[in-house]
């Protein structure tokens, strides 16, 4: 049987929670949530760079921790 707390990175599913037009903002939202002991993960976050309307960055969390990563970025 696997249990939430054996799964390893492979196995779990990442999710979008937000999208920026800025890194900059994206950083500080994965900061909070790492702080907070949530996996994140930034996607596109060069590309935004040199294409920032075009490309947003993306701010990924695993599925099981979306909920818990909305509430944390709604307090801020």
């Amino acid at each position: 049987m696997v249990t939430k707390n054996s799964l390893t990175m492979e196995d779990r599913i990442l999710v979008v929670l937000a999208e920026y037009n800025s890194p900059m903002e994206a950083e500080l939202a994965k900061s909070l949530l790492t702080s907070a002991g949530i996996y994140t993960e930034l996607e596109n976050e060069f590309m935004s760079t040199l294409y920032p309307p075009a490309v947003p960055c993306r701010l990924m969390v695993c599925e099981e921790d979306l909920e818990q990563a909305k509430g944390l970025l709604l307090q801020r």
